[in-house]
């Protein structure tokens, strides 16, 4: 997406959406808006919005990363203690791996 076009309160108003539809649970949302908008946040010659692109620019970036270290964490404890829950991690599971017997 090329947003080099857009007015300035248009890229705010983008960014802004962006931020807002990452709390429905998806933090790739966040993760775009990270990269779509860090050079107009950072890294072009400052204007009237940039300051609150920078706000949501930020907070997508903290909440990407909250994400991804719960994300994280779960992967790595599911897959260590998948065999010792038994039948409660068979549920949870869609592919269920063959062990020994």
């Amino acid at each position: 997406m090329d947003i080099s076009k857009a007015t300035n309160e248009k890229k705010l108003q983008l960014c802004r959406t962006y931020f807002r539809a990452g709390w429905a649970f998806l933090p790739f949302v966040w993760t775009i808006n990270v990269c779509w908008f860090f050079n107009e946040a950072f890294r072009v010659t400052p204007y009237p919005e940039q300051t609150k692109i920078k706000k949501y620019v930020i907070f997508s970036l903290i909440g990407s990363l909250v994400w991804a270290a719960i994300l994280i964490s779960w992967i790595i404890v599911f897959q260590t203690k998948r065999a010792e829950w038994g039948a409660m991690a068979d549920y949870m599971s869609f592919i269920i791996p063959l062990g020994k017997a």
